[in-house]
């Protein structure tokens, strides 16, 4: 077989395939096709976009809870570290002051040789 040969069998089989599809409704149907495809690509992005938002609204609501809960733990470290030497004063001073409440309550309240009123 020549090349001659060859593209007039390959112009032949066109033609009767061509001949078999009818070329308005294969146009149509291409067309809506692609807007069909274009379409979903669209709704995907717009799928994606979505979910980038609600993820990123997730992030900065966990990322704000982490950072609070760090703020309040510096916080109350700096309160324990400032609270423990005025608890520590404080318990002297209660310490001290049961000591003298013990001491008084231990002496008696009347002289020794005083009478006792009748």
């Amino acid at each position: 077989m020549t090349l001659k040969q060859v593209n007039s069998k390959a112009v032949e089989s066109f033609k009767a395939v061509n001949t078999r599809i009818n070329t308005k409704k294969t146009r149509k149907w291409l067309w809506v096709s692609l807007a069909v495809f274009g379409a979903l690509q669209m709704y995907f992005v717009q799928e994606m976009i979505a979910a980038m938002i609600l993820f990123s609204i997730g992030f900065v609501v966990v990322g704000a809870i982490a950072l609070f809960l760090y703020l309040f733990d510096r916080a109350s470290q700096r309160t324990v570290a400032w609270a423990e030497p005025q608890t520590l004063r404080a318990a002297r001073l209660a310490r001290k002051a049961i000591v003298r409440a013990e001491e008084v309550s231990r002496k008696q309240l009347l002289r020794q040789r005083s009478q006792t009123a009748r």
